[in-house]
């Protein structure tokens, strides 16, 4: 493939990722009914919040981790009291695209959840997730806890100092003040629309990647 070739394809792909978010923010509004329940499945459920790019790719990600429950994707870090995807998209809102994240402690940890936080996204990048571009795409650790905190702290120093990145960790640590669920249609987006322009394109080649190189911690079979 020659250079302008190449050059070609990098435009084209470009054009077709801006307009699969224009799309989505063109989305007509909806409820937020489905998906956002609380699992009740005992003792050993724990909760972690990330900000890492456009939820529908994020939530593919971690919905297949082995001793993953539940994933609801929705917004957090704002000051606008339970806004829309439209107001979102809007960037003026301060709320970042999120995942709450339910898992079961005695089969996936804390530790291993940043690890795959940090190792799917770039966190190098403010605002900004390749093609995806604003506020609402940046990297945070929203924790519920000190103890969260004081992991997300350490493990961001250890990532900074030994290099792991060209370029320095932007990635924030915040206490989480709020989430909002978004809207039912954001909910499960991959798993229900596989076919969808965003999905094909943008999200399967990041899962394909995540797949190859966590396979040990993936479910025997990915959430449906």
């Amino acid at each position: 493939m020659t250079a302008k070739t190449t050059s070609m394809v990098q435009w084209l792909y470009g054009v077709l990722a801006a307009s699969f978010v224009w799309m989505a923010c063109a989305e007509p509004k909806s409820n937020r009914s489905m998906f956002t329940d609380v699992p009740k499945n005992g003792k050993n459920l724990d909760t972690a919040t990330f900000a890492n790019g456009c939820f529908w790719c994020t939530e593919a990600v971690f919905q297949r981790l082995e001793g993953v429950v539940k994933v609801v994707s929705g917004y957090s870090g704002g000051h606008v009291e339970n806004p829309t995807y439209e107001q979102v998209c809007e960037k003026n809102t301060g709320h970042a695209e999120c995942l709450r994240i339910y898992y079961d402690a005695t089969k996936i940890s804390f530790d291993e959840l940043l690890e795959v936080f940090w190792k799917t996204h770039d966190p190098t990048t403010p605002n900004r997730q390749g093609n995806d571009v604003g506020p609402q795409y940046r990297s945070v650790v929203f924790y519920h806890n000190e103890e969260q905190r004081t992991k997300a702290e350490h493990y961001k120093a250890e990532l900074d100092k030994s290099g792991a990145f060209s370029k320095p960790i932007v990635t924030t640590i915040e206490p989480l003040n709020n989430f909002y669920p978004a809207e039912d249609y954001h909910q499960n987006f991959f798993n229900q629309n596989p076919d969808q322009g965003y999905c094909r394109f943008v999200i399967r080649p990041k899962i394909e990647k995540f797949e190859q190189v966590f396979k040990h911690k993936l479910k025997k079979k990915p959430q449906p």
